[in-house]
């Protein structure tokens, strides 16, 4: 075994299989091959986890261009790759290039967890019911060196005011069945932005990768929705025993920091109403 394992944590891809732009604006397989090519650089990584909302489309052939990206580049060093449904990717699709949406891996003696935070035709995230008994289930045998939990909604509140119905609704039992166990990291996206946290009875480190699409202004002025071109990942490494570790590494281009959108209140509102959460999501 590696004294550490090293991950390459990337999140918020989506990709579209058309080649259209993302707000008709960021070319984002080009900013995926952008943020490989700088993940180059690490050397060994043991594995690379994708933390959903891979597709925008939720089309085939958007899986299948991430697949030809992701794939070659794990294989080259070796690394295993992990998938998490987001909120925009269709779990049919998804499975059929990229496999199940739940599944358990061990990798290096630490086992890989995925759980489906999903809700269908909605982009809030919701772990309950047979998601959180299976998830219990699968932690009930503690691995050798504990485990990684990865889903696409973080289990901690968000920063701006767009995620507020768009979060994970209470995470309270997520977090308590995940301390019950052995797990020593929970790996997110979904917030296009950097968060190095820790959340539950145990305060178990949380790291919510950058996303590849675009970067949220976390100092949006109250009543703005602000995402700015900039792209990025996270290079996460969990020692034997010990802390974890986690560097947020940008991939740069000529153009980060340019406006990709700027929502008022009023579309902000829209979009809750939409997708968000009926209720309070606490």
């Amino acid at each position: 075994m590696s004294e550490s394992l090293r991950i390459l944590h990337l999140s918020d891809t989506h990709l579209y299989g058309d080649g259209r732009l993302h707000y008709g604006l960021v070319d984002t397989l080009a900013a995926l091959d952008r943020v490989l090519a700088r993940a180059a650089s690490l050397g060994s990584v043991d594995a690379v986890v994708a933390s959903g909302d891979l597709s925008d489309d939720g089309s085939i052939e958007s899986y299948r261009l991430l697949s030809a990206r992701l794939e070659p580049w794990a294989a080259e060093r070796g690394a295993e790759i992990v998938y998490a449904m987001g909120n925009h990717d269709l779990a049919g699709n998804f499975e059929g290039v990229l496999g199940a949406r739940e599944r358990s891996l061990i990798v290096d003696g630490v086992r890989i967890v995925t759980v489906d935070s999903t809700v269908a035709g909605a982009a809030y995230g919701l772990v309950d019911g047979e998601r959180l008994r299976r998830l219990a289930d699968e932690l009930a045998e503690p691995a050798p060196r504990g485990t990684v939990v990865a889903l696409h909604h973080p289990p901690v509140p968000p920063t701006t005011g767009l995620f507020e119905r768009l979060q994970l609704v209470d995470p309270a039992p997520f977090l308590e069945v995940c301390a019950a166990a052995d797990v020593r990291l929970v790996l997110a996206g979904h917030y296009h932005h950097a968060l190095i946290t820790s959340a539950g009875p145990t305060s178990i480190p949380v790291v919510v990768a950058p996303a590849v699409a675009n970067t949220t202004d976390v100092l949006s002025p109250a009543g703005h929705e602000r995402a700015v071109r900039g792209s990025g990942f996270a290079l996460v490494q969990l020692p034997a025993a010990g802390p974890v570790r986690t560097h947020i590494v940008t991939a740069p281009a000529a153009d980060d920091g340019h406006s990709v959108y700027d929502l008022d209140q009023k579309t902000i509102d829209r979009i809750a109403d939409e997708s968000g959460w009926p209720g309070s999501a606490g």
